[in-house]
């Protein structure tokens, strides 16, 4: 009974990562609802990719890059707007 037992614990412990953070969707969009247009439309376009991104800077980088060019949010806000959506994505992890 006992090695049952113990071997349900180590089946358990290897299906759920102890310590795990587990990404907060809600507290996420709760964030972006309070971006700027420009910072939001970063947001809205890194988001869908943004947890599974194995570079997450680097695609909101490209992501601002793609929108600055194509008129969506102007230069002069680019940076400070993507740190704004940044620091919303990152509740996505």
């Amino acid at each position: 009974m006992t090695h049952r037992l113990f071997l349900a614990g180590i089946a358990l412990v290897a299906v759920v990562p102890v310590g795990a953070a587990y990404a907060d969707a809600g507290s996420a969009n709760a964030c972006a609802a309070g971006l700027a247009p420009s910072a939001r439309a970063i947001y809205d376009a890194a988001a869908p990719g943004f947890a599974a991104s194995n570079d997450p800077r680097g695609l909101v980088k490209a992501t601002t890059m793609n929108l600055v060019q194509a008129g969506t949010i102007p230069m002069s806000e680019a940076r400070a707007d993507a740190t704004a959506a940044g620091a919303c994505l990152k509740k996505l992890r």
